[in-house]
């Protein structure tokens, strides 16, 4: 079996990813994240999965290296990181009492045969109405400016939400589990 890499920074991604119990390293591509005009959440995301990916290929020949991004499609628009306070308010007060829906691409790249696997999982919430005060609040306390959304699912952002949809709530935290299960089998990694 290849070794596993994880294409990311994030705690987050690495935290989900040592639910596996799988040994694996990590290194934080660096990839400009910017969206193409005209191009959909969907395309955004795997387009981003898959170039972090393949910005690690030279370094780790010979291992699976996981991609993953994660896009907020917000009234048509593909959103990202809020990077900021004041971009991260207002994407917080443009979800108020909205469903919304988040794209997480994830791609499993074999440096081996050069080959990848991709999919994309969207994820629908619905926030609840929520206050200036309660905005800032959150925002004062959690800072998720690095986070899609504007919130940290893990924390306190579940404080957000009336109610989550989808197949996989780790994608929602920014690495499909149930996904990469499935990538892993089709790579010859059996678990658990």
């Amino acid at each position: 079996m290849l070794p596993l890499v994880l294409a990311s920074g994030s705690p987050y991604r690495r935290e989900l990813l040592g639910r596996l119990g799988q040994p694996f390293e990590w290194s934080a591509p660096d990839i400009d994240e910017t969206p193409f005009a005209g191009e959909s959440a969907t395309d955004l995301s795997q387009r981003l999965a898959l170039a972090k990916a393949q910005a690690l290929e030279k370094s780790w020949p010979a291992h699976l290296i996981i991609g993953s991004d994660q896009v907020l499609l917000l009234e048509g628009s593909p959103v990202s990181k809020p990077g900021n306070y004041d971009a991260a308010y207002k994407q917080l007060n443009n979800c108020s009492g909205k469903t919304v829906r988040f794209f997480t691409a994830l791609c499993l790249l074999n440096t081996s045969t050069g080959k990848h696997q991709i999919s994309t999982e969207p994820y629908d919430v619905t926030f609840r109405e929520l206050t200036q005060d309660q905005i800032e609040r959150y925002l004062r306390r959690e800072q998720p400016y690095d986070c899609a959304g504007s919130f940290k699912m893990e924390g306190l952002g579940i404080t957000l939400f009336h109610a989550l949809r989808g197949e996989d709530p780790n994608s929602l935290i920014g690495l499909p589990l149930i996904r990469l299960c499935d990538m892993l089998a089709a790579a010859g990694l059996t678990l658990p």
